[in-house]
């Protein structure tokens, strides 16, 4: 038994690239979203074209 726990403690340790990928994956999203405001924000049409 005291392997098996040990075993478990082991594997409990081991997270993987989950944390890192879900943190690239938000900063991506909310970059394409703030380059997405910035671009559109030139194409506004204030109705003021002298």
């Amino acid at each position: 038994m005291p392997h098996t726990a040990v075993l478990i403690a082991a594997a409990s340790e081991q997270q993987g690239p989950g944390d890192t990928l879900r943190i690239v994956l938000l900063v991506s999203i909310l970059g394409a979203g703030l380059l997405a405001w910035f671009l559109l924000r030139g194409y506004r049409d204030d109705d003021n074209n002298d």
